[in-house]
């Protein structure tokens, strides 16, 4: 397949690069500079310059590749900015959807997340409604998610792939990432709420096998939900900060983790880190 792929310069784009090449597939990458396109290039893909927020440019671009797939997974969290990435999530999507379409497109995978459902007291399958009516600052988010998916389901056929909280090179959950900032700044309590984690290794190889997945949305995570009383003293060891406060305060109702029996039963995915416990170790 010719796979059109924004964000192939990113986290999760630099491990899917090579992944859907090793499968034989023809990799175009959409990179906004010369530093990325270099680096889409040495992954052995083919890079095009563009602007996702520049729609006509962008539609040009896609409709030259000519692919059979688009793969959206597109992030600005880099500097943690969170304003950035709700934008990225709706009028990115909504440039790179309205390319898709407009090249005759049948087939968008696209990154969403797995913490956006409802509250609960266990974890969230795929069919828990989004949490759309959350706090302000919550909603924001899950906003993004909701606008990110929903145009993404107008093609005739999509993926939405729910990664649990990405951990491993590059990522915020890596040794100098933002998480291990805050732990060595006393900012990271072991509390109460639940997670789902994700290699970033495993995020790539969900991406890739999806290309075959019938139409919906997956939780794509580990195994091993938990607590950040578990998790967090782990993390900051394997990162070599300070042990984390533990924090006595109450469960945030919505952070209850996902459940990842659909790709598991259903399509035939499994996490090579069936856990954070060994993966934060191993990296």
């Amino acid at each position: 397949m010719r796979v059109f792929l924004a964000g192939a310069s990113g986290v999760v784009g630099r491990h899917a690069v090579p992944a859907l090449l090793a499968r034989g597939h023809e990799v175009i990458g959409l990179a906004r500079g010369a530093d990325s396109a270099d680096r889409i290039t040495a992954l052995g893909a083919t890079a095009v310059l563009g602007d996702v927020y520049d729609a006509p440019a962008l539609a040009e671009l896609v409709g030259a590749a000519a692919p059979d797939v688009v793969m959206h997974q597109l992030t600005d969290l880099g500097s943690g900015d969170r304003v950035a990435n709700a934008r990225v999530r709706t009028v990115g999507t909504r440039n790179l959807v309205d390319a898709a379409k407009a090249a005759g497109v049948r087939r968008m995978i696209a990154q969403s997340i797995s913490w956006a459902y409802e509250p609960g007291t266990t974890p969230a399958t795929e069919e828990t409604p989004l949490d759309l009516a959350g706090a302000a600052d919550r909603l924001a988010t899950v906003s993004g998610i909701a606008s990110l998916e929903h145009a993404v389901a107008e093609l005739p056929e999509w993926v939405i792939l729910r990664y649990g909280t990405l951990y491993g090179a590059d990522t915020w959950y890596a040794a100098d990432g933002l998480m291990d900032q805050l732990a060595r700044a006393g900012q990271l309590p072991a509390t109460a709420d639940v997670a789902s984690f994700l290699h970033i290794a495993d995020a790539a190889s969900a991406a890739v096998d999806a290309l075959a997945w019938p139409s919906g949305a997956v939780n794509v995570c580990d195994d091993d939900p938990v607590p950040g009383h578990e998790w967090a003293p782990v993390f900051c060891a394997a990162v070599g900060a300070p042990a984390p406060a533990h924090s006595d305060a109450e469960r945030t109702p919505w952070a209850r983790g996902a459940d990842n029996t659909h790709a598991r039963k259903d399509l035939g995915w499994a996490p090579s880190r069936p856990s954070w416990r060994e993966g934060f170790t191993l990296g």
